[in-house]
């Protein structure tokens, strides 16, 4: 799962296993750190990028079993390098992480969907990825799926947060998406939802969607407490694109999420998930 995306689906629920929520904590505050320093403050480009080459070197150290020199970042490393050791975990989904944090301190334009999706599958997928090599799932069918889950979340994070990234001066929806629909920089600026926005969200939207069904089925095939943490996410996504339509796609004015009765409506469907996938 993308890691904007912890704030409507908790980390190390309850519904996780007691033996997961150690290393699934330190995947989280690794990934959460790192994303903080690309994106929080008011730091220069230059310096982000060279914090976040000290996360790569602590990163490889950690990965080969050594001490982190870096005091600062010591303590969130030995405790990574713990659950890499402890769950053979792959070490390319973390760098896959830094790249892209590192992609968004100077990219705040993409030219079209493959250009996006490229981006998702290093800042999204690999979150999603680890979890699967720590429930010992990592099947080439369930990767795929993780991974089409975890890019639809961090799509529909996009629908949610146009005025949000605007304000940072990124922009995460396709230019030719945009220039199909009739959109412009000053359209968002302006907060205008017009017919032509609420085409272009609309798209977007059954995008995510799609992604999100096509990846739906794993939460089946994982077992127990696993699937049904995934299924509540899985639901959650699903729940909070109904909410952007339901506001005529006005993600300006009020940011759709998840309140407290969308959690009942949420436990019922996941009953019910069959129907869902």
């Amino acid at each position: 799962m993308p890691v904007d995306h912890y704030e409507n689906f908790p980390v190390a629920s309850l519904l996780l296993p007691p033996r997961l929520r150690e290393p699934v904590e330190a995947i989280y505050a690794f990934a959460r750190s790192a994303d903080d320093v690309a994106d929080e403050g008011d730091a220069p480009a230059v310096a982000r990028l060279a914090r976040l080459h000290d996360y790569r070197l602590a990163l490889e150290a950690c990965a080969r079993g050594e001490v982190v020199r870096d005091e600062s970042l010591a303590p969130m490393f030995a405790r990574l390098g713990r659950a890499i050791a402890a769950h053979a975990l792959p070490v390319q989904p973390f760098r896959d992480l830094l790249g892209a944090f590192a992609q968004d301190v100077g990219k705040t334009r993409y030219r079209n969907f493959a250009e996006l999706r490229d981006y998702c599958r290093r800042s999204a997928d690999p979150v999603g990825r680890l979890l699967l090599h720590l429930y010992a799932a990592a099947t080439p069918e369930n990767l795929r799926r993780s991974d089409a889950v975890c890019t639809s979340l961090q799509l529909i994070n996009f629908c949610q947060d146009v005025g949000v990234d605007w304000r940072k001066q990124r922009i995460y929806l396709p230019q030719d998406d945009m220039a199909r629909f009739e959109i412009t920089e000053g359209d968002i600026d302006a907060g205008r939802c017009d017919a032509r926005w609420q085409a272009l969200m609309a798209f977007e939207v059954q995008r995510a969607r799609a992604m999100m069904l096509d990846g739906a089925p794993l939460a089946l095939a994982l077992p127990g407490r696993i699937g049904w943490e995934l299924r509540l996410i899985v639901l959650g996504g699903l729940r909070i694109l109904e909410r952007i339509e339901a506001a005529g796609y006005d993600v300006f004015r009020r940011r759709p999420v998840l309140v407290r009765p969308d959690w009942l409506r949420l436990g019922w469907r996941a009953l019910n998930y069959r129907n869902t996938a």
